[in-house]
């Protein structure tokens, strides 16, 4: 059973925590309504497609693989309850993964992009007789020890996660579809962390059912699978002008503050942490 706010017996210092989560959140409503503002003509030429991609891959030092919780999770430190709740709460990002990539695709009037994208729907809601990775991380939550009913009610959601979370997929019905596939370029980062949890995991947290890491499994080749297109969409469109570069980084910035902002809710609610820093007047 999870406590909602479990006190851990130890303090992590983790500096103006909530000012910094407030502070996230806010960046999401900052991109969106400079996407829905035409700027003045672009005047620098734009990067090549290579350099350009090379600075979309160096937005990974901000993945949220580095966040303390991560860090904390890949090290060993997280007792079983913070890690179920970790479980618990990614399971509402899970769920929300398809109806974000549904509404990417009811923006897109190109077939040839739908026939490709709707596989990642599949591969979340199950087609046939593969039972998807929403089906995938319910297993998870029962190899950490988690009920079925536990998991799907979601009533250990921290109300910090599902804001999180919604940004994202208002975002993505809200933007172009253009725009939402630069969004999802955070898949050129996540091989590692998936690879990441398959190689600690066994040590750390020996006592989670092994049968249980196969979501990690699955997408470590999805990933790969997805970012390709994706990447190869975001070049050929936002490669038209420099500006369009440029907005191209920032949508993948909030993405990367999305999921960032997704672990200081965790941490927030599964940590005992004291709050640093200069006092609010």
């Amino acid at each position: 059973m999870i406590l909602k706010y479990p006190m851990m017996g130890w303090k992590f210092f983790y500096d103006a925590t909530l000012n910094n989560l407030r502070e996230k959140m806010m960046q999401s409503k900052t991109v969106l309504t400079e996407l829905e503002t035409v700027k003045s003509p672009d005047t620098q030429k734009p990067w090549s497609t290579e350099k350009f991609e090379d600075l979309l891959k160096q937005k990974g030092t901000s993945y949220h693989i580095y966040h303390p919780f991560h860090v904390m999770m890949a090290e060993g430190k997280l007792s079983k309850e913070q890690l179920q709740g970790w479980v618990a709460n990614r399971f509402y990002y899970q769920i929300s993964i398809p109806v974000k990539d549904a509404a990417i695709l009811s923006n897109c009037p190109h077939p040839e992009i739908r026939k490709e994208w709707i596989q990642r729907i599949l591969d979340h809601d199950g087609f046939e007789d593969d039972a998807g990775g929403i089906e995938a991380w319910i297993g998870l939550g029962k190899a950490v020890g988690l009920s079925r009913e536990e998991v799907v009610s979601l009533k250990y959601v921290a109300p910090a996660a599902r804001f999180a979370v919604d940004a994202y997929v208002n975002f993505a019905r809200r933007a172009s579809w253009q725009e939402s596939i630069a969004s999802s370029l955070t898949e050129l980062f996540a091989p590692h962390i998936h690879q990441q949890r398959l190689d600690t995991w066994p040590e750390k947290y020996p006592w989670v059912d092994a049968e249980g890491m196969k979501y990690f499994k699955y997408r470590l080749g999805q990933a790969r699978r997805d970012v390709q297109h994706g990447l190869e969409v975001t070049k050929t469109f936002f490669s038209q002008s420099r500006a369009l570069q440029e907005k191209a980084l920032e949508i993948l910035q909030f993405k990367l503050d999305v999921l960032w902002a997704l672990a200081d809710a965790i941490m927030l609610q599964q940590c005992e942490i004291e709050i640093k820093g200069a006092k609010l007047k």
